[in-house]
């Protein structure tokens, strides 16, 4: 029996309505090291095609959850699924589709800038040719060119970020993570950088990212996740997040130590 053209377009209709899986999605996740709970059963859900800041005080668990989703830590407990892949079962497919900008920026410093993003075109299956022109794209969109024939153990803190980011252009992924990816950016290259993932964003790629400069995180994310001792605080649009502070409270900053628990300095050092 043939399909009527009628009933084909109501198919393609009922496919284009299925929903995206999320890009990230963790439930219940655990790390434990000796003793103590890094992540403590954390669950969030990250929409596909959003801005999502993953935010909390220092020790609060953001990059080893960073680290289990790449695959680089595994879990004492909980699920993860990213991209509707589950992980660790198919980390290897899951690495494919992501885009890393660490915090550490762990790069080869005995590389020049092309020579380390055409390597990393080439661990992504690029084409040789394709890899060495795309990295030298992304040198001249990073404004790096200039500096193309310096090794990266050269390159200042910025730099070497500017060309982390570079590198996790290089494959066009679907989902970026990153671990504080401003700092030590200067406000050129962090603009630039912004604008970057901003269109990203806007061509239907998702952004994770940590950062404790809250206003720029107040800027750009539309979702977002606080963490505390490895759990969720409160999480949501920054609208939700308003609407469930307390009286007063508008800013980020503002709601970020509202929901910690954080108290405002009050005493004084008579010397200062």
């Amino acid at each position: 029996m043939s399909i009527t053209p009628a009933v084909q377009s109501i198919a393609s209709l009922n496919e284009a309505a299925t929903p995206l899986p999320p890009a990230i999605e963790i439930h219940d996740l655990v790390k434990t090291y000796s003793g103590f709970h890094a992540v403590d059963g954390l669950s969030v859900t990250v929409p596909q095609g959003c801005f999502f800041g993953f935010l909390g005080p220092n020790g609060a668990g953001k990059t080893t959850t960073i680290k289990m989703l790449m695959g680089l830590s595994k879990p004492d407990s909980g699920t993860m699924r990213v991209l509707g892949l589950p992980l660790p079962d198919q980390s290897f497919e899951v690495r494919k589709q992501i885009g890393l900008v660490p915090d550490d920026s762990l790069l080869f410093d005995y590389l020049n800038g092309l020579e380390y993003l055409e390597f990393v075109g080439r661990l992504y299956g690029l084409a040789k040719p394709l890899a060495k022109e795309r990295g030298r794209e992304l040198l001249e969109l990073f404004q790096l060119n200039e500096n193309s024939r310096k090794l990266i153990g050269e390159y200042s803190k910025g730099m070497r970020k500017r060309v982390a980011m570079a590198a996790a252009l290089i494959h066009r992924p679907r989902l970026f993570l990153m671990d504080e990816p401003f700092e030590g950016v200067d406000a050129v290259g962090a603009r630039l950088m912004k604008d970057i993932l901003l269109e990203q964003v806007r061509h239907g790629a998702t952004v994770f990212l940590t950062s404790h400069v809250l206003e720029v995180v107040e800027r750009l994310c539309d979702h977002l996740a606080i963490i505390n001792k490895g759990k969720v605080v409160v999480q949501g649009t920054m609208a939700e997040l308003r609407q469930q502070a307390a009286e007063g409270v508008s800013t980020l900053e503002d709601i970020f130590v509202n929901v910690i628990g954080a108290e405002r300095y009050t005493e004084k050092l008579d010397w200062l």
